[in-house]
């Protein structure tokens, strides 16, 4: 199930042990314990949306603001991304494995430690970023299928969140936000290329929303991360998320 917010509008859609050591750069950032426990219990939720869509920022806003644990998506000390941006096709399936392994151990760390957290950029969506190289040409087949299988293992081992939000951005406004923010290894991004990526996240949300409760938002129309949590509060306490899938595919 999916629910679509946008300001002034909802619009419900019925399709339906001890903590393993992080690598840098990947540990939490901790916030006073807030109101979270009191309104939404013990919750893990994962920001999801193309490159700039704003995870990053509405990620630390709900962290601060709910009193959780925050997890960012490993970039700064990621050694395979200028070369990925560099050279795609000879480091797609290195970049991909790096990131998989990282955000498991992420995923993981989260869970074990059985607090309220929310998370920047789930693990599910490496696989709309390797299943788009696969489908354009700048991963080999066998190494996307070497790449689905240890997703599908790792998966096993996995809790799901409980809700993801889903930040709903053009390919147009993903590039102009590239753009403004100036890192050096994104600026030769091609808008084919967030085209492509943005398809994906529509096949992926379709998909996931099956089996964990999403929350699509036009992030641009909210101001605070207060209005934010309030969206979230009233979504995921007041709908009722039944699944019968029990398990995401990566490769469907």
């Amino acid at each position: 199930m999916q629910t679509e917010i946008v300001r002034g509008q909802d619009t419900r859609s019925t399709d339906s042990p001890s903590v393993a050591p992080m690598a840098e750069g990947s540990r939490p950032t901790s916030a006073v314990r807030g109101q979270a426990p009191d309104v939404f219990g013990n919750i893990f939720i994962g920001i999801a949306g193309m490159i700039g869509a704003g995870k990053s920022t509405l990620a630390e806003a709900l962290g601060k603001h709910l009193g959780i644990d925050c997890y960012y998506e490993p970039v700064a000390d990621n050694e395979y991304l200028a070369d990925f941006y560099r050279d795609t096709a000879r480091y797609s399936f290195a970049m991909q494995v790096y990131l998989l392994n990282r955000r498991f151990q992420q995923h993981q760390e989260i869970i074990w430690r059985g607090r309220s957290a929310v998370q920047d950029r789930t693990i599910y969506e490496d696989s709309i970023f390797a299943k788009m190289l696969a489908k354009t040409g700048l991963m080999d087949e066998r190494d996307y299928r070497t790449y689905v299988d240890l997703f599908r293992n790792m998966s096993n081992f996995m809790c799901k969140p409980s809700v993801i939000i889903y930040l709903d951005v053009s390919p147009a406004d993903s590039a102009e936000r590239i753009r403004m923010r100036s890192r050096d290894v994104e600026s030769q991004i091609p808008l084919a290329y967030l085209e492509a990526l943005h398809e994906g996240y529509e096949e992926f949300i379709a998909s996931i929303s099956k089996v964990i409760p999403v929350i699509r938002v036009d992030y641009a129309r909210f101001a605070t991360a207060e209005e934010m949590a309030e969206v979230i509060r009233r979504e995921y306490m007041d709908v009722s998320f039944l699944r019968q899938v029990t398990r995401f595919d990566p490769a469907r």
